[in-house]
């Protein structure tokens, strides 16, 4: 087993890692902007390294300072959570050829995932359902282009290869508009990616945003956890996550996750991932693999009784997967509300002091947060502050159990959007189970 482990991350997700840390005895180093040294997992922390100023890429993203920080503390592993450097292939090849372990994939992995059009090379290798269009990037036949175009059938979406948060994608309408819209996405491309390569699809009107988690343990071995419905977004952004999704059928649901596991078997997978999926008229098609931690984990926790976080602290450590896909079992329904500081209305941030937090509790109910009364929520980072998770032994109950732990829930101080999650687990169509990609929005503009 590891000894100890940096958490090169913040907030919710380091307090977890922290925790899983603590109940495998492995000694844990926080590291923190000067902005983040109240943190709660700074203050629980064996030892703690403030490793820049608030600033992001002179903190969390600043790779020299983060291993000069594992080697005066002799970590002999780093957790990068998610987001920030926890997808970084140059980050986790320079932990590594530094004598230290990446708690994720090999980087070779990442790279190859990153990339759009290599990681659907992989999966359509392991007969993963990928959507139809171009396999591969666009080159500047024109006249290839149009034809192809038209028969995947408009509209299209051209997508940047090296894209992610919602950038680099641009939907098409008809042939008029697409030389247009490619040389306007490659030129935003090279801008915020460095790439300008782009790729083309065909584009999927009312689809249903559905992830599958899978685990490897590098030697071999994988499994998958089953699959969460991740569909309530606004600009790309999830806001509200479920597990399992409902109403998709068994057979289309195994079927997609046996070539899920067959494909992290291919690579070797080694860790935690995510494959995301669009799902429509029940047909599943991927889009990108995630090789982290996903924020929505939890969900997929209650389900099965999978310790996820623990699970990647024992792969790194050269343990083979203790679980077979046949000791995984799917038992009642999660859910979780990401909870932000942001204006429940105008979405904009809303940083400032919380002066009460009251954690909600009761049966089935889970809350991931790092506040407490008193706390700074600083302005610097993404704007998430906790993440409420109710677990019921049918949808209904868990339902239930989260609109009463919403009412429950209280962060004064700031503003937040507590409000919005209120009315959306009480929300009709949302309780029918089903909505789309696009339900959100649609509601928000209504």
């Amino acid at each position: 087993m590891l000894e100890k482990v940096l958490i090169a991350n913040r907030g919710e997700i380091a307090l977890r890692v922290l925790r899983a840390c603590k109940e495998l005895g492995i000694k844990t180093v926080a590291v923190h902007s000067v902005a983040d040294k109240d943190l709660m997992h700074v203050r629980l922390s064996d030892e703690s390294v403030c490793i820049g100023p608030p600033n992001p890429t002179d903190s969390y993203l600043n790779i020299p300072s983060i291993i000069s920080a594992m080697e005066v503390t002799d970590a002999d592993a780093v957790h990068p959570g998610y987001g920030f450097l926890s997808e970084n292939a140059d980050f986790a090849e320079q932990v590594e050829n530094s004598g230290f372990k990446f708690i994720g994939p090999e980087p070779g992995t990442i790279r190859m995932m990153g990339d759009k059009i290599s990681a659907i090379e992989v999966m359509r290798k392991a007969e993963v359902p990928t959507v139809p269009g171009s396999n591969g990037p666009l080159d500047d036949n024109k006249d290839r282009t149009l034809a192809l175009a038209k028969e995947i059938g408009y509209p299209v979406i051209i997508k940047a290869a090296a894209g992610g948060g919602g950038r680099g994608m641009r939907v098409v309408h008809n042939e008029a508009a697409l030389l247009k819209a490619i040389y306007v996405t490659q030129t935003e491309a090279k801008s915020f990616f460095g790439s300008g390569i782009v790729y083309l699809e065909k584009f999927l009107e009312n689809p249903r945003h559905v992830e599958i988690q899978v685990l490897g343990d590098g030697q071999g071995n994988a499994i998958h956890l089953g699959e969460r419905d991740c569909s309530l977004q606004r600009r790309h952004q999830k806001i509200l996550e479920e597990a399992p999704a409902p109403g998709v059928p068994i057979e289309a649901r195994e079927r997609v996750a046996n070539t899920c596991i067959q494909a992290c078997k291919n690579m070797r997978y080694r860790g935690a991932g995510t494959l995301e999926f669009l799902y429509e008229d029940e047909n599943f098609y991927f889009i990108e693999m995630n090789t982290r931690v996903q924020v929505e984990h939890p969900v997929t926790e209650m389900v099965t009784g999978v310790d996820i976080v623990k699970e990647q602290l024992r792969i790194a450590s050269g343990e083979p997967l203790p679980l077979t896909q046949a000791d995984v079992s799917i038992s009642g329904h999660a859910f979780e509300c990401r909870i932000n500081a942001e204006d429940p209305v105008t979405f904009l941030p809303c940083p400032g002091k919380v002066k009460l937090f009251h954690a909600p509790g009761g049966p089935g109910v889970r809350v991931d947060s790092h506040l407490y009364s008193g706390y700074c929520v600083p302005p610097y980072y993404d704007s998430l502050i906790a993440k409420l998770i109710s677990y019921g032994e049918t949808r209904d109950q868990a339902l239930l159990r989260m609109q009463i732990a919403l009412d429950e829930l209280l962060i004064d101080g700031i503003r937040s959007n507590i409000p919005l999650q209120r009315e959306l687990v009480r929300d009709a169509e949302f309780q029918e189970g089903g909505v789309n990609i696009h339900y959100l929005e649609r509601k928000l503009n209504s």
